[in-house]
């Protein structure tokens, strides 16, 4: 039934110059009522019959006359219209109106249909949308059609078929358009994903034997692609005859590609070829694409030649297609090959092709390649677009190249290119790595400037990196500004906050954080309970990490093996290594977890340090026996027990085993070694192993040449270190000051004080921080060899750097004056001392 509607009144011009609202037209339930002209009263649309008419009793011939006789926009716009008090339109009569229109004057149906809908939003009947469709489909205004169609399902929704199908069944089964109406009727179903009320149009069109279009079996093959139900459709439009379109073919192929039934779709491929609309480009497309993505790009590269021995020529999207799945496969010259092939042919690569081959080049690390191709495109003529920059923007921040980064951010923002949020984010990333977070939150301030509103992952990095850079204060009040923009912390934000106050120092401060969590809903992340276990133990207060462990135990979290390798780690560091073993054996067990590779190697060193080389060994095998895997760090610790015991001997045959088993040892290991031969006396050994570190590739580290420094002054030839020292300089290999205080005492210790200077200065150049304690070490070594006078210098040296003596070092060289009997200098040195305020009475009584 028709709702009533009120609508606001739009006056229009008539002839007795009075105004009557053109929203005057008004639908009840079950009439159209006509009311007198109110400001508050809904009127209706009168026509031009006499008020002295005998029998005005039925309107619609005389609305329907003037429709005619009028035309559609004098009937509604002049003054035809009068008012009648009481005249009611019932449905039936509204239908008659459009069932009379539709023969006479159809094209004023259509627009009487449309102006009551839009106008006044009048729900048409099921039978008044029926006429109009058929006088649409009689014109051929398809478009109009399925609009109308549309409309009238939008209201009728699911499971109206039957209904519907009834009504075209019952009363316009012999009209002339019913075909192309039921047709429309099952696309627009389909089209509106109700398939089920679409296959029962099509049901009762083959009982009809009515025509099924192709556009509407297209759009049903597509909705229902990836069931079987499709080949009876299919089968039913090669039974029917049916004139297939070219979509036809590639919408089954597409199913067939979607259900990753690549060799069903090329069979197909094959059975349609000569047909009239058979293999396509797109279907080729489709397949490769589907190829590529499954990793068979040999058989995508095959349908390349199939489709050419068809007649048809890959378009740009088919190499893009190709290209892309070599590129992914890592295949790049074979991508480039395909992108020479591609212009021979006559096709020129585009903006997509180019981005394709950078981002190639940026997953394998090689960013000197695919800034090549970015070239390659200036070259073309084609700009690269925000995509390919951000491609390459993220390679070089990947492989820790920030510098080549912010040049491109530079290249893109004097192109005019804005930077995207990933771009940003990327950048922000790759700061806070290395270090430079005071650029990262500059970016940030350029980020916001830019109108991009930073997310949880952006104050997330932020956030991380201040906390490693131990500004915690700063982070917490990122964090506070995040909360503040209703961007609500995850649990990534959270541990960042907890480990930055947990490696700071901070553990009061990440006590209160942490519990003003765990008494909101983040109680069952064992993350920040591993991060505050961790915390406890680095500082020594295992009893604090136990009971947090109680504490989760309590509520039922499930501890991970992180959790537990902390807790061995703590219990080892106190000395319980018995306990701590007891916990692999039993607590560990008990969760239903495996000890991990750290696990054991964390009680491994601590039975390396007890010197229990029996335990150790024992744990390996059991390693060994539950096929967990050691690492280089546990081979590390055992070459450390070996050493510590001196079998130098297995420590190199470990080194050697190592390399078999496929792991690298790392600096460490070897340094470890390396300072066990110059231990023993063997130099020879400790320099062939630095020799090997290099043949592998592995740089020696400042301490790795402290060790031998250190080793050839002891042990070997003070010469020989002088050398390496100055070999070390020359290539500019970064030392550590230990090097040079090694160095200038074994001179010191040799009484070549002219040498202990030279390093000492050398020192100084160097930039690395001195103390009166430096000063103090080499006087404390020239005195206890008597040398006094080349003491004496050296004081004179401290006194004229600048250096204030303290009074230790003013009682070591006043008794070195006194054995020496140099008094003069003694008593010197003595006044000058009160007058510092350093008074030596001891050798003021002597």
């Amino acid at each position: 039934m028709l709702k009533l509607i009120k609508w606001n009144s739009l006056h229009l011009r008539i002839n007795r110059q009075i105004l009557f609202p053109a929203s005057s037209l008004v639908f009840s339930n079950s009439t159209v009522s006509a009311a007198k002209l109110d400001s508050h009263e809904p009127t209706v649309i009168t026509t031009s019959i006499s008020p002295n008419d005998p029998n005005p009793s039925d309107p619609v011939r005389d609305i329907v006359a003037d429709l005619k006789n009028l035309g559609f926009r004098r009937f509604i716009g002049e003054n035809y219209i009068r008012d009648f008090d009481d005249l009611r339109l019932n449905e039936s009569q509204v239908d008659r109106i459009f069932d009379c229109l539709r023969t006479e004057s159809p094209d004023v149906a259509v627009q009487l249909f449309h102006w009551l809908r839009n106008v006044y939003g009048f729900k048409h009947s099921r039978y008044s949308s029926f006429v109009v469709s058929h006088v649409l489909a009689g014109k051929k205004r398809f478009e109009e059609l399925r609009f109308v169609l549309e409309q009238m399902l939008q209201e009728e929704g699911s499971d109206s078929a039957p209904s519907l199908c009834e009504l075209l069944l019952n009363s316009f089964r012999d009209w002339g358009s019913n075909s192309e109406v039921c047709d429309m009727l099952a696309f627009v179903y389909s089209r509106s994903e109700m398939v089920h009320d679409a296959l029962f149009v099509l049901a009762k069109m083959k009982d009809l034997n009515l025509k099924v279009s192709i556009q509407t079996y297209n759009s049903l093959l597509y909705n229902l692609r990836y069931t079987d139900i499709v080949w009876d459709l299919y089968h039913e439009i090669k039974v029917n005859a049916t004139p297939q379109s070219v979509y036809t073919t590639s919408i089954l192929i597409d199913g067939l590609c979607q259900q990753s039934r690549v060799q069903n779709a090329v069979l197909f491929l094959q059975e349609t070829a000569g047909e009239e609309f058979g293999p396509s480009v797109v279907s080729f497309n489709t397949i490769m694409s589907r190829c590529c993505k499954l990793g068979f790009t040999e058989a995508a590269k095959a349908l390349v030649c199939m489709m050419l021995k068809y007649g048809l020529h890959p378009d740009a999207y088919s190499y893009n297609i190709l290209i892309h799945g070599l590129c992914v496969a890592g295949s790049m010259e074979e991508a480039l090959e395909f992108t020479n092939d591609m212009q021979k042919h006559g096709v020129k690569p585009d903006t997509l092709t180019y981005h394709i081959l950078a981002k190639g080049f940026h997953l394998l690390g090689q960013m000197t390649g695919a800034w090549e191709i970015i070239q390659k495109m200036l070259v073309k003529g084609l700009n690269p677009d925000l995509v390919t920059y951000t491609a390459l923007i993220c390679g070089h921040c990947q492989i820790g190249n920030i510098e080549e980064g912010l040049r491109l951010r530079e290249e893109m923002l004097s192109q005019g290119i804005p930077l995207n949020a990933i771009s940003y984010s990327v950048l922000l990333s790759c700061l806070c790595k290395s270090g430079q977070v005071d650029e990262a939150l500059r970016l940030f301030n350029e980020m916001e400037t830019a109108g991009l509103n930073a997310d949880l992952v952006t104050y997330s990095i932020l956030i991380h990196g201040l906390c490693k850079q131990e500004k915690v204060q700063k982070a917490i009040q990122l964090y506070d500004e995040m909360c503040s923009k209703r961007i609500y912390p995850n649990s990534f934000t959270h541990s960042a906050i907890l480990l930055g106050m947990s490696e700071n120092e901070m553990m009061s401060e990440a006590r209160m954080y942490f519990d003003a969590l765990t008494m909101g809903d983040l109680t069952q992340d064992i993350i920040l309970y591993n991060i505050m276990i961790d915390g406890y133990v680095k500082f020594g207060n295992i009893g604090e990490a136990l009971q947090l462990y109680n504490q989760l135990i309590e509520k039922r979290i499930t501890p991970s093996i992180v959790t537990f390798n902390s807790l061995i780690y703590g219990l080892c560091k106190n000395g319980k290594v018995a306990e701590a073993r007891r916990w692999l054996l039993e607590n560990i067990m008990l969760h239903g977890l495996e000890p991990s590779t750290v696990t054991y190697t964390i009680l491994m060193n601590a039975y390396c340090e007890e010197g229990n080389m029996h335990c150790l060994f024992e744990l390996l095998e059991e390693m060994r026996a539950k096929a967990i895997g050691p690492s280089h760090i546990t081979y590390t610790v055992v070459i450390k027990g070996l050493c510590k015991q001196w079998k130098l001997q297995e420590a190199i045959r470990l080194l050697e085993d190592m390399y078999a088993e496929g792991l690298t040892p790392d600096q460490i290991t070897y340094n470890t070694i390396i300072q066990c031969f110059c231990k023993a006396k063997d130099i020879k050994t400790a320099f062939q192993l630095h020799e090997e570190m290099l043949l592998h590739k592995l740089e020696p580290t400042p301490v790795t040449y402290n060790i031998l420094i250190n080793g050839l002054c002891l042990y070997g030839d003070l010469k020989d270190a002088d050398n390496l020292l100055f070999s070390l300089q020359k290539s500019d290999i970064s030392l550590t000051k230990v090097a040079y205080t090694t160095i200038i005492k074994a001179h010191c210790v040799k009484g070549d004080v002219d040498k202990a200077v030279v390093y000492f200065r050398h020192m100084v150049e160097k930039g690395f921080e001195i103390s009166i304690r430096d000063y103090s070490s080499v006087i404390n070594r020239l005195c206890k060899r008597c040398l006094i006078s080349e003491a004496k210098s050296f004081f004179c040296m401290m006194l004229s750097d600048g250096y204030r003596p303290d009074q230790h070092i003013c009682e070591v060289i006043c008794n070195a004056f006194h054995q020496g009997g140099d008094i003069s200098s003694m008593f010197e040195l003595a006044v000058g001392m009160i007058k510092s305020g350093l008074v030596p009475d001891k050798f003021m009584r002597k």
